[in-house]
């Protein structure tokens, strides 16, 4: 399995989206403020993510 970089977006959880700001050894932190609908499901701005438990939607160009 391919790990996250910082800047990918990854999908988790079925289907919450966001982008990797930290990775972690075990996980990767996650900016949630990615998703068009945000503010309405009510979320912690950010969250932390097992390797095992998303999968990259797009990486960064960089």
């Amino acid at each position: 399995m391919k790990k996250a970089e910082v800047g990918n977006v990854i999908e988790f959880k079925e289907g919450l989206q966001g982008v990797v700001e930290k990775v972690n050894e075990n996980s990767v932190i996650v900016d949630l403020t990615y998703m068009n609908n945000f503010r309405d499901l009510e979320l912690d701005q950010r969250t932390v993510i097992n390797h095992k438990n998303y999968k990259i939607v797009k990486e960064t160009a960089y």
